[in-house]
């Protein structure tokens, strides 16, 4: 045992019943008692806790002779770190701990002076750099040779005032205290924290017999894994060093040999066959025991082969899916906890192209990651320049220092989107999730030289036309055309996604505001769509002339005149979403943007409009100046738009009946929900009600049809939320318009936070950006007010949340809790919230399993 006074300095030999905990000793450790248990060949190993390590950290030290007497006299030692989780990190290794000059003597007499050299030599250098903390430069890497070894030597003579020491024991001991203290240094714990650790982290250290390195010439080290790390295909994959000790002999190594045969070069398959195919077994029994896909670190040692180590193979988020689905079609797990091993933001990924990772990227600039994807095209700078560049067949990316709702068809357009200004919820990033766009925003030091069509870097200068590709997955703008992964909604994804449908216990619509959308919407299973956006059906150049005739409209007539030439347009619009739709639900919202957006904001644009009107260059100012507001977020729009000129919502409200009637003829029966947007009193619903009620009737009387429709609010203010049971006596349904109620609630533009709210989150003021990440607590209870308030007056109101924070998992875990029956977002996250939804319902289910039985 060890020393029986310092009981934390404990350490336990690795077997099968040694008491040895994740939570104690660390995931190594951990693992390498299953791979004991596995009998798989693993070297003699001495694990110790955590407290320990504090312990040495301190400066008590365990009974270093009854640890190394746990070894062969003459065995050299390896120390590697053992934190909680593999991904915290911990010290660099230290390897052959023992090497001396005795140890070097005797090597050289069985193995010859050059292996001996190598391990020395490797093991001074490790010492001062990671031990002794002497200066790199002083010992670098090269190749191993007697002279280098002395040299070696004497500079740490010098350098310590003292020679390099000779006992294993003070080696030993001089590892573990400069490990653990390595641990408790400031600089790791900020790094560790970084990735996830809490503060009170603990490591523990493995101290494992060497087992390779020399012997005879097939000796070496390698790892192996039977998945292709980026696909999830099955696929043995890994490298063999000759002479190698560990994984690192295997790193960026072009002498590594393959493992299986392969024309390029030799492989272990070929060198040694059966030590092969143990090492395949090997990784088998694990992925069937240890229920994953494991890489093995190994070495062979004249014929001999001892597994080191074993982790899970690190993977992409397609392999992830893949692996998961295998694994339980194999029924080494349960469907169930296939479906908790995938993150649901790593479905995204797998929606779009990716650049792919095995291949070099240049890197010109970085930005917020606001829609996921990759694409390649070339540089536009205006939304004309991004729709002639589709004409030609020609992918672009269209560049902006921030995009407009007048800029939707070149967003359209475009295979990419990248601005200069904007955050999480600015409008291109908003628009470029909601197609399915890859986008970037905010992309720091770029800058936009609009005269002379060029893009600036700071180290590169780009004209219009040049290749570039945005990775809106990590926010990365690339030189050229890099290798791209295509997709992958392939089978293994369908399936993950159907087990998660049979699970969930929320719906998932989609927000889709065009035919494209709509299908999308379709091909990823959402359940109808929880929010069309009408106004983007008007900015079709044939649509937007006869919008702004209506703008410039001089009576009711006029402006309705202009609107009967909307509502055949807005009519197929409708028919297409039903019929693509298939019966689904389709919840419509009418009019809400204020009417200067669809007016031109360049003299040279009003030039235009009043030559396609026929009407004077200075009529058309003055009716742009008319309807221009200082706050037009809080102005005139949505339903206040609706009571002043109640001929738009009139005009969509028969659209919408006529394409419903139409519909039913093909046999498919519609229940269009149509939503009032930006409501605050019960007075603007009951006006607005009583107007389509009337549009209802005449359409009814004039088709002979009978139709059934559901009439319901957008709530996006604070006053909607708080006066939710007056307005639920006139709706069917609300749903939360969370992006404007956001704004609304905190007082902040969304389109102008993302400026200073990265401040803002350092400071502590905001946990999260309240825009990309449901507020809970402000937000939040504005929500569960009304729902409250909104069910007491009205039991069978439908509750949902249709706003930008419909997709996140954390917002459907919030709407889940308060009852909600949907939550709706843009097509391309509803995998995301598909998976999302499972996952909360299986963490309850294990929630109320837990809960004792109190009857």
């Amino acid at each position: 045992m060890a020393n029986k006074n310092l009981s934390l300095l404990d350490y336990s030999e690795i077997t099968g019943s040694a008491p040895i905990a994740l939570r104690t000793h660390g995931w190594r450790a951990k693992c390498l008692q299953r791979l004991v248990r596995l009998d798989l060949p693993v070297p003699k190993t001495v694990a110790l806790s955590f407290n320990a390590v504090r312990a040495i950290a301190a400066g008590q030290l365990p009974d270093l002779g009854g640890l190394v007497g746990r070894f062969a006299s003459d065995q050299l030692l390896s120390v590697r770190p053992s934190a909680e989780n593999s991904d915290w990190g911990g010290p660099s290794a230290v390897l052959n701990i023992g090497m001396n000059d005795e140890r070097h003597a005797a090597i050289s007499q069985t193995h010859g002076e050059a292996v001996a050299t190598a391990l020395y030599l490797g093991f001074v250098q490790a010492y001062a750099v990671h031990v002794a903390r002497l200066d790199p430069d002083l010992f670098p890497l090269g190749e191993p040779c007697l002279p280098a070894l002395q040299a070696a030597l004497y500079d740490f003579e010098k350098e310590m005032e003292e020679p390099f020491p000779q006992d294993p024991k003070r080696q030993l001991a001089e590892v573990l205290r400069s490990m653990a203290r390595a641990w408790e240094g400031t600089s790791a714990r900020l790094l560790r924290q970084a990735k996830g650790a809490p503060e009170e982290a603990g490591l523990g250290l493995v101290v494992q017999a060497m087992a390779g390195g020399f012997g005879t010439s097939e000796s070496g080290a390698g790892v192996i894994q039977m998945i292709e790390p980026v696909t999830g295909a099955p696929q043995v994959t890994g490298r063999y060093a000759l002479g190698g000790q560990d994984r690192g002999a295997v790193s960026n190594n072009p002498q590594a040999i393959y493992l299986t045969r392969d024309p390029r070069g030799p492989s272990l398959e070929d060198q040694d066959p059966e030590a092969f195919a143990q090492l395949v077994r090997h990784v088998e029994v694990c992925r069937l025991k240890l229920r994953e896909e494991m890489q093995i670190e190994f070495t062979i040692v004249n014929g001999q082969v001892a597994v080191l180590d074993a982790l899970k193979v690190q993977r992409s988020s397609r392999a992830a899916v893949r692996v998961a689905v295998a694994l339980a079609e194999d029924g080494i797990i349960t469907r169930k906890e296939a479906l908790t091993r995938v993150t649901p933001r790593a479905l995204s990924e797998l929606l779009h192209r990716q650049v792919d990772p095995r291949g070099p990227r240049e890197v010109l600039a970085r930005g917020i990651p606001a829609s996921p994807g990759a694409s390649t095209g070339r540089l536009v700078f205006t939304s004309t320049a991004a729709q002639a560049s589709a004409s030609r067949g020609e992918p672009c990316i269209l560049v902006r220092r921030e995009t407009s709702p007048e800029d939707i068809r070149g967003m359209h357009a475009a295979v990419g989107v990248l601005t200069e200004r904007g955050g999480m919820t600015s409008h291109a990033a908003v628009i470029g999730r909601g197609l399915g766009v890859p986008c970037i925003v905010g992309a720091t030091g770029i800058r936009i030289d609009a005269k002379n069509r060029q893009l600036h870097t700071g180290r590169h200068v780009l004209d219009e036309g040049e290749l570039i590709t945005i990775d809106g997955t990590v926010g990365e703008v690339l030189r050229g055309a890099p290798n791209m992964l295509e997709p992958a909604t392939d089978r293994w994804f369908n399936t993950l996604l159907d087990w998660a449908d049979e699970i969930r216990d929320i719906g998932v619509r989609a927000n889709a505001d065009t035919p494209s959308d709509a299908r999308s919407a379709r091909n990823f299973k959402a359940e109808g769509i929880g929010l069309c956006r009408t106004e983007h059906m008007f900015f079709e150049d044939d649509r937007l002339t006869v919008m702004r005739e209506m703008i410039f409209a001089d009576t009711g007539q006029d402006r309705a005149a202009a609107l009967a030439r909307l509502l055949p347009m807005q009519r197929s619009d409708f028919k297409e979403l039903f019929s693509i739709m298939q019966g689904l639900p389709v919840c419509i919202r009418l009019f809400d943007p204020p009417l200067h957006e669809f007016l031109p904001h360049t003299r040279e644009g009003m030039k235009q409009l009043a030559d396609a009107l026929d009407k004077p260059l200075s009529e058309i100012t003055r009716r742009a100046e008319e309807l221009a507001e200082f706050n037009p977020m809080l102005g005139l729009r949505g339903v206040r738009l609706g009571v002043t000129l109640p001929e738009i919502y009139e005009m969509q409200a028969r659209a919408i009946f006529e394409a419903t009637i139409e519909t039913a003829k093909r046999g498919e029966k519609v229940v269009p929900e149509i939503m009032i947007p930006l409501v605050s009193a019960m007075r603007e619903v009951e006006l607005v009600k009583a107007r389509i009620d009337a549009v209802a009737a005449a359409v009814r009387v004039a088709k002979g049809s009978a139709f059934e429709y559901r009439l319901g609010v957008m709530v996006e203010t604070p006053r909607a939320a708080l006066r939710a049971g007056e307005i639920a006596q006139h709706a069917d349904f609300m749903s939360f318009g969370t992006n404007d109620l956001t704004q609304m609630t905190y007082g902040l533009s969304r389109d102008d936070a993302g400026r200073f709210m990265s401040y803002y989150i350092q400071a502590g003021v905001f946990p999260e950006d309240p825009f990309h990440v449901l507020d809970t607590d402000g937000v939040g209870e504005l929500l569960l007010i009304a729902a409250e308030r909104g069910r007491r007056a009205r039991k069978s109101l439908t509750l949902s949340i249709c706003g930008e924070h419909g997709g996140s998992p954390e917002s459907i875990a919030f709407c889940r809790a308060a009852g909600f029956d949907y939550v709706s977002c843009s097509p391309y996250r509803v995998p995301v919230a598909r998976l999302a939804a499972a996952q909360l319902t299986l963490k309850a289910e294990d929630a109320a399993e837990e809960m004792p039985d109190l009857r």
